[in-house]
């Protein structure tokens, strides 16, 4: 039999890192700001000197960000506690920062304005698919190795739509709807996050989420050509001789089908309007004179979603030369 006489107190080691052991702050979202580190239930910066490329790769996979794009001492301020007193030494390969390995600093002291700062990449962890333009679809979010469809509640909808446009870089939002779907894993969002990784998710399954937002069109392109050779390059940009015919196309990328393009001459109240054929138009001027002098612009406008939609390209200054 087993007898015990006396009872032992053990006392098993552990890292110094907790679970969310690095972070970035100082800025708004996660990928972005002041590095520190957690020891001991509290938070260190990191000196410049302890950090180089490598070990910012690893912060970088391990907040779910991108590639690491800016990376210097003091460019998102001083912390207010201690200083980290290791160096890291990661290959680069790390998935978790505690992974790498650490030395004891050659100094000890970290001057003032040298606590590293660090810009990770914004991933593209999420898309917008089935609606014709990056700007519209059902919402999927990149995670666990797979696209998943993002679901939420009817009171979450609006606000998860605009943390995904605003992600994306498409504007604002025009509408959110619920999917056909119910396969799509819960989010909530007070709707002034940055991305989609900021906010609350749950494995609960809820209609998939559609969104539309306002920049769903690209912007188009313009031009100026002419069949007669009166068009030559100035330096302030294209001129055209006196008397000359002269066209200015407006193009776009084949999203949709149809649309109408509206040339427009700034300074004026003067517009003409050509339904879009092939994705482009095509405006003929047949004699040009100093009242086509100025800035020109395309506005391509289409209707989708039960929305109206529009963009316009950049300006097309046209100078008007001797004869």
């Amino acid at each position: 039999s087993l007898s015990v006489s006396s009872t032992k107190l053990i006392e098993c080691s552990t890292n110094s890192f907790s679970p969310d052991s690095v972070r970035l702050v100082g800025r708004a979202g996660l990928c972005s700001g002041r590095v520190e580190v957690k020891s001991n239930q509290s938070w260190a910066s990191v000196c410049e000197a302890d950090f180089d490329r490598q070990d910012a790769e690893v912060v970088c996979v391990e907040l779910g960000c991108g590639a690491p794009a800016a990376l210097q001492g003091g460019l998102y301020g001083e912390g207010e506690g201690q200083t980290w007193d290791k160096e890291f030494q990661c290959k680069g390969k790390e998935s978790l920062l505690l992974d790498c390995d650490t030395s004891d600093r050659e100094n000890n002291t970290c001057l003032p304005g040298n606590a590293v700062g660090l810009t990770c990449s914004e991933p593209d962890d999420v898309r917008l698919v089935g609606g014709g333009s990056r700007c519209a679809g059902g919402v999927e979010w990149y995670d666990q190795g797979e696209w998943r469809i993002v679901g939420a509640d009817d009171r979450d909808q609006r606000d998860v739509a605009a943390v995904v446009c605003r992600q994306m870089g498409c504007g604002s939002t025009v509408s959110a709807l619920p999917g056909n779907t119910t396969r799509g894993f819960g989010v909530r969002c007070p709707g002034s996050e940055s991305s989609l990784r900021e906010c609350w998710r749950s494995y609960d399954l809820l209609p998939g989420l559609t969104v539309i937002c306002s920049d769903l069109l690209v912007q188009p392109d313009i031009f100026l050509t002419d069949s007669m050779g009166g068009v030559s390059r100035g330096h302030q940009g294209p001129e055209v001789f006196r008397g000359y015919n002269f066209t200015i196309t407006c193009s776009t990328q084949p999203q949709y089908p149809g649309g109408s393009f509206l040339l427009t001459f700034t300074g004026s109240n003067r517009t003409q309007i050509q339904p879009a054929v092939n994705h482009s138009a095509a405006f003929l001027f047949p004699a040009a004179d100093d009242s086509h002098q100025g800035n020109y612009s395309c506005v391509y406008d289409y209707y989708v979603f039960s929305h109206n939609f529009s963009s316009e390209s950049e300006l097309l200054s046209l100078t008007i030369t001797g004869n």
